[in-house]
């Protein structure tokens, strides 16, 4: 059984908040368990929960008229989503579905609402996170069209590390249960293209894949390398 508390106090999204809040939060939340495969929320839903992941990774997707998936990102243990918790009756985007075995801390929209207006300093922090998930979608798109194929990866692999705590990086390895099938989907190239691409960032001491898994060795070092090819 997990402390839900101590789950949320490790939530960058909710660092802004006094230990007092934090307890309310976690006597609003409740614990779920989801099998890998399994849909946490589906897109077009009206749900605005804040939900935070204890265990597992979460994959967050759209899926076209044609049934085909294209898989956007993937979070880990300490990362949050459902961002329409900040605007109440807008449906959700995009689905959720547990990528592996997760354990998602799910906090009512509305109480999270509540607490926020009752603690107005957590609001710089939430601001701030939003704001850089707002960012890292921009830089994405410009990426897609601007760039070439090892600047697109290489950003790819370090908002994957950022987007997963607080978005500042450090020279500790990061590692996501990712295969090539799954990166070539994301990033809408051939899984043939995806191998070549890795191997040159392994050739440089910046990436390791092993069978389901890649890291990324030093996402500082990954950084100044990607300043290169801008």
């Amino acid at each position: 059984m997990i402390n839900i508390k101590t789950v949320l106090k490790g939530c960058p999204l909710l660092a802004g908040l006094p230990d007092r809040a934090l307890d309310d939060a976690a006597a609003m939340a409740r614990q779920r368990q989801f099998v890998a495969g399994e849909s946490i929320y589906d897109a077009g839903s009206m749900q605005s929960s804040l939900c935070v992941i204890a265990s597992g990774t979460v994959r967050v997707s759209s899926v076209n008229a044609a049934g085909k998936e294209a898989t956007l990102i993937i979070f880990g243990a300490g990362a949050w989503l459902g961002d329409t918790v900040f605007s109440p009756g807008m449906p959700r985007v995009y689905g959720a579905t547990a990528h592996e075995p997760a354990t998602i801390v799910e906090v009512p929209g509305e109480g999270f609402r509540h607490l926020m207006a009752e603690f107005p300093e957590s609001y710089p922090v939430a601001l701030d996170l939003v704001s850089r998930r707002l960012w890292a979608a921009m830089s994405i798109i410009e990426d897609d069209a601007l760039r070439g194929i090892d600047a697109r990866f290489g950003r790819r692999m370090l908002f994957l590390v950022q987007i997963q705590g607080d978005g500042s990086l450090s020279h500790d390895p990061v590692a996501f249960d990712l295969t090539r099938e799954h990166i070539a989907n994301m990033m809408g190239m051939s899984r043939q293209g995806v191998h070549k691409v890795i191997k040159h960032f392994e050739s440089q001491g910046l990436l390791d894949l092993s069978y389901g898994r890649i890291t990324v060795l030093d996402p500082v070092a990954l950084q100044a390398y990607l300043n290169t090819l801008n």
